[in-house]
């Protein structure tokens, strides 16, 4: 390399550090892929408050839903990679790489992690009138009547149906899927008995455990929750490995600046370690993350083939 070749370097990454020093200097957008209310708006809106109080500058929650989130998330894959717009996306990005026949975008190729924000788990719950009080006990129950037992889900190919795919081949188990329109029709069901059991979220799960209505049996992450933190893992269970979250963490356009990746990362990174924020996502059923933007990338590609095993295992048609 001549000498004019490395001043020209040394001043394209002065620029670029003194670009990232000066970042953001105008409103950020960050679109979340499903309508307001839910964890994943929720999860954005938090972080968003606090990036606009620590950095001086807007940011500000888009909500786009529709498409399985394609709509959204197509949007930022395909938005000017300057760092002033980012994708919330989440376990749904992974799913539907493995699920669907096909997606608008690369998720590896057109997206560039940016540090994940929260994990949140599945949660196997029962009605009181089934006689099993734990997983062995479950899955005994399965193994007597295959095909016989129905779980309810939020519908065909969300993480909750993915979570129950993974379970029954892992116990070597046949159960029936019942998808729903969303986990509140997929809960009203299970409290009603109209279905013997459910996989949700926390969040939803909580005030009905609390009251017995319903009996949680299995959390699918490999450490307990806060929320719930009577409610045995899988993995604790017998079920080794068993992990089944959802996951909600920022993402960018591929060729955003790495500077830029980096301070937000870090900025966000700072945020979900406080310990307002960490009580704030735990009373909710989320466990707050962080981490560099090249362990999320590894923990997505992870996510993409953990899904693609699980839809080729159960022999699940492409959506």
């Amino acid at each position: 390399m001549s000498l004019k070749q490395i001043l020209t370097l040394g001043l394209l990454l002065g620029a670029a550090t003194a670009y990232a020093q000066g970042y953001p200097a105008k409103s950020v957008r960050i679109v979340v892929p499903f309508a307001a209310g839910g964890n994943t708006d929720f999860t954005a809106r938090t972080i968003a408050a606090k990036l606009t109080e620590n950095l001086g500058q807007q940011f500000l929650v888009d909500n786009r839903p529709g498409g399985s989130t394609n709509i959204g998330s197509d949007m930022i894959a395909k938005s000017p990679p300057d760092g002033y717009n980012i994708l919330m996306g989440g376990a749904a990005n992974a799913i539907n790489v493995a699920a669907l026949a096909k997606v608008p975008f690369d998720l590896q190729r057109d997206l560039t992690p940016v540090v994940l924000c929260v994990k949140g788990a599945n949660v196997l719950s029962i009605h009181p009138s089934l006689p099993a009080k734990n997983l062995k006990e479950l899955i005994a129950l399965a193994k007597a009547k295959p095909g016989q037992l129905n779980f309810g889900t939020s519908g065909v190919a969300s993480s909750n149906h993915m979570a129950g795919e993974l379970f029954m081949s892992m116990a070597a188990i046949k159960m029936n899927h019942v998808p729903y329109k969303g986990n509140s029709q997929a809960m009203t069901d299970l409290l009603g008995g109209h279905v013997e059991m459910s996989i949700s979220g926390v969040p939803v799960l909580v005030p009905h455990i609390r009251s017995g209505r319903i009996r949680a049996v299995a959390i699918g992450s490999l450490k307990r929750f806060a929320a719930i933190p009577d409610v045995p893992t899988f993995d604790e269970q017998g079920l080794k490995g068993y992990e089944a979250s959802t996951w909600f963490g920022f993402m960018a356009p591929s060729k955003t600046p790495r500077d830029i990746i980096a301070r937000l990362s870090s900025e966000t990174g700072k945020i979900l370690a406080s310990k307002e924020i960490r009580e704030r996502y735990q009373t909710e059923g989320l466990e707050p993350q962080g981490g560099s933007p090249e362990s999320f990338a590894k923990f997505i590609a992870s996510e993409i083939a953990l899904y693609t095993r699980v839809v080729e295992a159960a022999k699940l048609p492409k959506l």
